[in-house]
């Protein structure tokens, strides 16, 4: 057996192939790991705390507040980068969230009332139990205004957090988490849309209405040309920032309308597929000129068509959201300036410690609790294989709040940035701190599988 090649000599010869191995394997690999998108949302966050304290903290802020102003004669947009950032590229992260509740609720854990039952009354106890807390602290002051800031479970870095513990969860947790999660999402947006909106303007969102109504027109004529859905998703957006909601909330409309069947019966995919084989091997045979080419995009149309356009665009965009957007998000939003003065300011504010409290308390009592009474009143069962310890270590984890209790925080108190800062604080030690207790709560309370033990078929397919 011949020894390998010194690393230098592989580089020199074929950097290209060490370059593939190396570099680009490795990093697909770091992206198929279900907790990579949480971690690089973490050093994101890192990232912008440490710029935000060191000395080039001017340059920081400096690029947060320039102004990118889009000028189109009908509507001129005076936005400064943070918020292009919060309203333009969160959009493309809300819109992947509206595709995962229209997944879940057709093909899901929300698909029937017995099965959305659960999840759904857990997130009701999880929203209501820390905005009571909230409340119960800021009532009548300032920071009042508050109190849907830590109602929000971060998905990404929920699910990220759950899944270091591999098969020492059971599978039935880890779908519990998720659509406990998507509930909480929708619960989110509803307060985002009902409770953090600007004056209406009832013209802009009539417009942002009907364009919506000609994008479900579109859909159910079966045009396909994404091309006319990224047009007709700009002007949802476009209308939806101009009437006063955020413009986010266009995001989750268009994600609940793509469709989630497919086009083609995937019944008949193998002898659609297998003909259109036999007449490629017949035209590539008879070297017939410009058939090939045909059949070859009638192969494509094929397989794309007996893919949902959900599946196809939620598989397109999860990486792009969960490793570009919501890391810049983060990177833009984490940024809080923390100095002795402010630091003991925060760990004395109402503010904070509602925040704080109301993620690492309020969301594991609330999520326990309701999930509790449902299952003792006989009205939903606990999930297959789980224990009550696992349930209060799933509630601990609903307490990382990050994403979207970022952007609520930002809506809340936009023009009261030392309120604002106040609660960032609050949420990023909540949130890591709801994260490690949640990860050693569940990593005690849970014990590895049987090495025979598997998941079934069944729920490995849904997985």
């Amino acid at each position: 057996m011949t020894n390998p090649k010194p690393l230098d000599q592989r580089l020199i010869e074929k950097p290209r192939d060490f370059v593939y191995n190396q570099v680009i394997l490795t990093a697909q690999a770091f992206a198929r790991i279900e907790a990579s998108s949480g971690i690089v949302l973490m050093i994101a966050a890192v990232v912008a705390l440490v710029w935000a304290n060191s000395p080039w903290d001017e340059s920081y802020f400096d690029l947060l507040h320039t102004e990118l102003n889009v000028d189109l004669d009908i509507v001129h947009l005076d936005l400064t980068l943070q918020h292009w950032v919060n309203d333009g590229l969160m959009a493309i992260f809300f819109f992947l969230m509206g595709l995962e509740i229209k997944r879940e609720l057709v093909h899901g854990e929300l698909s029937s009332t017995r099965r959305a039952l659960l999840p759904m009354t857990a997130a009701l106890g999880g929203m209501v139990m820390p905005a009571l807390i909230y409340t119960a602290l800021n009532a009548g002051g300032e920071g009042g205004h508050g109190w849907g800031i830590p109602v929000a479970t971060d998905i990404a870095f929920a699910v990220g957090v759950l899944s270091l513990l591999s098969r020492r969860v059971p599978f039935s947790v880890k779908i519990f988490l998720l659509a406990l999660a998507i509930a909480d999402d929708i619960g989110g947006i509803l307060v985002i849309a009902i409770f953090y909106t600007a004056d209406l303007d009832f013209v802009a969102l009539a417009i942002a209405a009907l364009i919506l109504a000609v994008t479900y027109a579109f859909n159910r004529a079966g045009v396909r040309t994404i091309n006319i859905y990224i047009v007709l998703g700009a002007l949802v957006w476009l209308a939806v920032h101009e009437s006063g909601i955020h413009a986010t909330i266009g995001g989750v409309a268009l994600g609940l309308m793509t469709p989630a069947r497919p086009y083609y019966n995937p019944a008949t995919f193998a002898a659609s597929a297998e003909d259109l084989a036999k007449r490629y091997r017949t035209a590539h045979e008879a070297d017939v000129q410009g058939v090939e080419e045909s059949i070859l995009a009638q192969m494509e149309d094929l397989v794309k068509g007996t893919e949902s356009p959900l599946e196809r665009i939620e598989r397109a965009l999860v990486r792009w959201v969960g490793f570009s957007i919501v890391p810049i998000f983060a990177l833009a939003n984490a940024g809080v300036t923390i100095s002795g003065d402010i630091a003991s300011d925060a760990l004395t504010s109402p503010v904070s410690q509602g925040v704080a409290l109301g993620l690492i308390l309020g969301k594991p009592a609330g999520i326990f609790l309701f999930t509790f009474l449902a299952v003792k009143l006989g009205i939903c069962d606990l999930p297959r294989g789980a224990t009550w310890s696992q349930i209060l270590g799933v509630g601990l984890l609903g307490g990382i709040g990050f994403t979207v209790a970022l952007l609520i925080t930002d809506l809340g108190f936009r023009d009261h940035p030392i309120l604002a800062d106040e609660a960032k604080l609050g949420v990023l030690a909540a949130s890591a701190a709801a994260a490690l207790l949640g990860l050693v709560f569940l990593f005690f309370a849970s014990k590895p599988p049987h090495p025979d033990e598997a998941p079934s078929s069944a729920t490995a397919a849904h997985h």
